[in-house]
């Protein structure tokens, strides 16, 4: 009797074993274009939810790396310290 609960518990760990190796196996691509897809869902929303909110602030980016780029070009270095 002994010698078939042995027997059993060593298929059930092997059938697991095989199981889990199945269950953990990465498929090549579906993971990648589902982050994709959520991640264009997500940069359209915010797109519309803060259309005005992002307009200000891209054009405060913009604005600013463009007085930076003019500084740099002129040697002229406004807010940094030695």
């Amino acid at each position: 009797m002994k010698d078939k609960i042995r027997k059993f518990e060593i298929r059930m760990r092997m059938a697991a074993g095989r199981l889990f190796e199945k269950g953990m196996k990465k498929e090549p691509g579906i993971d990648g274009i589902l982050v994709t897809v959520g991640l264009c869902i997500i940069a359209l929303l915010l797109c519309i939810v803060m259309k005005d909110s992002m307009t200000k602030f891209i054009t405060d980016i913009v604005q600013a790396l463009g007085e930076e780029a003019e500084d740099i070009l002129t040697g002229v270095r406004t807010g940094v310290t030695s």
